[in-house]
């Protein structure tokens, strides 16, 4: 992913207020992002522990998506879950499912689309092998060169990305 400026990234919300945009929090680390790792930006706002936001790469430009986060988690020391983006497995705390207001006049009706997806919402680094889910029996073997499974995880992406932002 190209590094992004922070008024790009402001201006990319389809799914939020340009208000609520403005008002977001970047990423605490935001100056030291291994951009050259990451195939979209993920993070849980800092100051808003119940907002997380997505901003993909698109030939357009940048999308950006604000989920909700649950207040309430249910999680269990023996179940595992796996990310519908990435498809790392983890222990159950390390998925949580987030909520994407749809754009436009649907969400704000309050239409919203969710989606299983890494807590942490670090699939990239996940997918590359540089951070390790919590499991038990440890992290499953694909067959899938390391492009197939970026190019599987940019896929599933960008279906959840047309989902949120179709008109």
């Amino acid at each position: 992913m190209e590094p992004l400026s922070e008024k790009q990234i402001r201006s990319s919300f389809v799914n939020c207020t340009k208000g609520a945009a403005a008002r977001l929090r970047l990423p605490l680390d935001f100056a030291e992002l291994p951009w050259e790792d990451l195939d979209f930006l993920g993070w849980v706002d800092p100051g808003a522990p119940l907002q997380a936001h997505l901003v993909v790469s698109r030939a357009q430009g940048p999308l950006g998506i604000s989920l909700r986060i649950p207040s309430v988690r249910r999680t269990s020391a023996v179940k595992s879950s796996m990310c519908q983006i990435c498809l790392t497995g983890h222990a159950s705390s390390g998925v949580s499912l987030l909520a994407a207001p749809l754009a436009g006049a649907r969400g704000r009706e309050g239409n919203t689309v969710g989606i299983y997806i890494c807590a942490d919402l670090a699939c990239p680094l996940y997918v590359r092998g540089k951070r390790q889910p919590k499991l038990r029996s440890g992290r499953y073997e694909e067959s899938l060169t390391l492009d197939e499974r970026l190019a599987r995880m940019s896929g599933n992406l960008d279906a959840f990305a047309a989902k949120v932002a179709a008109a």
